[in-house]
């Protein structure tokens, strides 16, 4: 067994298909020649329906006819299959028929008595209403349209073929296409050629049918009057109704089969099949059904109709009309829409380009999915939108200048609750709100834990979980700070701001600050720019003071600075001293600096180099500006052993280093400690006294 399944993953099943003619051709050999039990026929006549039935719903469903190119063959075996069951059951009704309704098998049995109610005369009738409608009818109509739809095809393929040759030539299509489509002109004319005679098959079958059904009924009479000594009525009665029952199980599957041929060449390629064709075309008008349904409603008042079955057909009929009209009122209202659309995008392709379609970036932005649209509506008095005007408010009050202003829009590519902050159209950040949730951040010194979706907070990394309103208040006892959608995404885009400020900053901003200072202290930016420092300079100094969030409030200090040392350190237009100029900068904002990171007037408790560690490092950057990764890879990995250490005695992770190493370190550090700032010695007043209480430690 295992082998004969490795042999049909191989290869057998190609073989199996192979096979499947020559084995239909046997058994059709083998039902003419040799006799068959009642059971057997009854299990080759309940295939031959199934097969039919088969045939007609792949007829159907195909979408043009070369989709069941095989159905001639089909359709000829299924012929030679019919017949040989005709065979068959004529000897099996005339050996055994004398011994009762069943002697050819139950599938006869229930033709020849069920269907027709064991009536010969209503059999004989119907058996031959069948064949008429098959063979005058169906099988008539469909060889029609075979002869023609092939001559058509034929004559059409000369054109066909010179089109698919300029198309070729024309470069529209390769050499494989043309050469599929010139396979497919060939196969459709040879299919039609094919159904112009294997239609005739099936009228043959439906004279065959009514021939046999006569001589079955006198080989009937014959055999039982002569052989079985039984009276003329009798066998008349016994042998017509099982010759009744035979035809009748084989004319119905002919029909069916004569049924699909019609579909199969009277469709219209398509990208649909028929049934959708049908549905499609035939209920697309509801003023045909309108009209029907008046036509219906007004006979059935006529006296002496069947009222029941006019009216309710007509009323049917008007509500699918009713709903049709409606679906396409809609449907016009859309492409109206569209229509207007695509004029309003035509013309403005055929404009000329101008500058008006140059879209710049924006400075900073917010793109929320559409289930956060209703924190950033106007229409719905957006929290989110206030919280952003006092965001901004309040960052120009801490920092020292107005940042640009957020412009939000949806963005469908996010998911429904994702939000992503940009600046200058590069994105800086992102995260999940939920509109109708609560997010509960755990500070470290909760008492339990909470319920909910599992996340962390988008601006800190802190752990948190998303919980429900009801919860609120027991997490707030348990020690979260629960914070609601629109906190949540004003939060990371302060977080944000703030860390980059420097970005944030343009000529504008600058020229804007520059305005502002000399409005409040009138002659402060005198002979400022550019005879003491060049614009970008400043700009320059401005965002570096930034890029490690020192505030530029205090511009008399920083403008005053400037002016004392720029003369000296920045004369020079080829390589002028810029960082020593925000080192000195920074010194003259050092009680700011210091105020800022560590309030109050208590001792500034930080972190410190060892001295060991000071000395290499200072000799690394000294002698070539750069730390070897040996040495940088064990100060990163100290580094933030110092800072967990620090913030676990509940002090600010502040660097406070000796001014030569502070630009270097900052430089090295930020990138991989954000979170850790790095301040000179010098930077911190003389009042202030300084305490270690954390080291990166010795060098290994």
């Amino acid at each position: 067994m295992s082998q004969l399944l490795a042999y049909l993953k191989g290869g057998g099943a190609q073989q199996a298909r192979l096979l499947a003619g020559p084995i239909l051709i046997l058994l059709v050999l083998m039902m003419m020649v040799l006799p068959l039990a009642p059971i057997v026929l009854d299990l080759f006549f309940t295939f031959n329906i199934s097969l039919a039935v088969m045939i007609l719903l792949v007829a159907m469903f195909t979408k043009k006819p070369l989709d069941f190119a095989a159905f001639p063959s089909v359709l000829l075996f299924a012929t030679l299959l019919r017949l040989a069951l005709n065979v068959a059951s004529t000897r099996v009704v005339l050996m055994n028929g004398h011994k009762g309704p069943d002697a050819a098998g139950q599938v006869i049995e229930a033709f020849g008595h069920f269907l027709v109610g064991g009536n010969f005369a209503v059999g004989l009738i119907v058996f031959i209403i069948l064949v008429i409608i098959n063979f005058i009818v169906i099988t008539k109509g469909a060889g029609r349209i075979a002869e023609v739809g092939a001559r058509f095809t034929l004559d059409a393929m000369p054109g066909k073929q010179m089109a698919i040759d300029a198309d070729l030539n024309a470069g529209l299509i390769g050499e494989d296409e043309a050469r599929r489509r010139r396979q497919e002109v060939a196969q459709e004319a040879e299919f039609y050629g094919s159904m112009d005679g294997a239609s005739k098959f099936v009228r043959g079958d439906a004279v065959a049918g009514l021939l046999i059904m006569v001589i079955n009924i006198i080989g009937g009479l014959i055999v039982g009057v002569g052989q079985h000594g039984l009276s003329f009525a009798e066998a008349g009665h016994v042998y017509t109704l099982l010759t009744i029952g035979d035809g009748l199980v084989a004319q119905i599957p002919a029909l069916i089969i004569s049924t699909a041929a019609g579909v199969v060449v009277s469709r219209v390629a398509t990208d649909q099949d028929i049934g959708q064709q049908m549905m499609g075309q035939l209920f697309s008008n509801p003023t045909v059904l309108f009209i029907t349904a008046v036509i219906l409603f007004t006979m059935g008042m006529i006296p002496g109709m069947p009222h029941f079955a006019f009216l309710t057909l007509a009323a049917v009929l008007a509500w699918v009309g009713w709903m049709i009209h409606r679906r396409r009122q809609a449907q016009a209202g859309q492409d109206t829409a569209s229509e207007v659309h695509s004029q309003q995008v035509s013309q403005a392709a055929a404009a000329e380009a101008s500058w008006d379609d140059v879209s710049l970036v924006d400075p900073m932005g917010l793109e929320v999915g559409y289930r956060l649209i209703s924190l950033v509506d106007h229409a719905q008095d957006g929290e989110l939108l206030h919280r952003i005007r006092s965001l901004r408010k309040k960052y120009a009050q801490d920092v020292g200048f107005l940042p640009p202003v957020v412009h939000i829009r949806d963005n469908l590519e996010l998911k429904p609750t994702e939000y992503r902050i940009l600046f200058s159209g590069v994105e800086a950040g992102r995260g999940i709100a939920m509109p109708d949730q609560w997010l509960a951040i755990d500070p470290g010194e909760v008492t339990h834990k909470l319920q909910g979706q599992m996340t962390t907070d988008p601006a800190f990394g802190l752990p948190a979980v998303w919980i429900d309103g009801a919860t609120r208040e027991s997490a707030q006892i348990a020690g979260y700070t629960v914070v609601d959608a629109s906190t949540v995404i004003a939060t990371h885009l302060n977080h944000l701001m703030h860390r980059e400020g420097a970005s944030l900053i343009g000529r504008s901003e600058v020229q804007q600050l520059l305005e502002h200072a000399n409005k409040v202290s009138p002659g402060l930016t005198d002979e400022l720019v550019p005879k003491t420092i060049s614009f970008s300079q400043l700009q320059k100094l401005l965002r570096g003071l930034l890029a490690e969030e020192v505030p530029v409030r205090d511009m008399r200090t920083i403008i005053e600075t400037i002016f004392e040392y720029a003369p000296r350190l920045l004369a020079d237009a080829v390589n002028p001293d810029e960082a020593q100029m925000l080192a000195l900068t920074r010194v003259a904002l050092g009680r700011a600096i210091t105020q800022y990171w560590f309030p109050g007037s208590g001792e500034v408790r930080a972190i410190g180099l060892e001295p060991r560690l000071e000395r290499v490092l200072m000799q690394a950057l000294t002698s070539s500006g750069a730390l070897e990764p040996g040495l940088a890879e064990s100060l990163l990995v100290q580094a933030q052993q110092a800072v967990q250490t620090q913030e676990a005695q509940g002090e600010t992770a502040v660097l406070v280093t000796p001014p030569a190493l502070r630009a270097s370190l900052s430089r090295f550090l930020r990138h991989h400690l954000p979170h850790l700032a790095v301040l000179s010695s010098a930077e911190i007043p003389d009042e202030r006294m300084l305490r270690f209480t954390s080291w990166i430690g010795e060098m290994a």
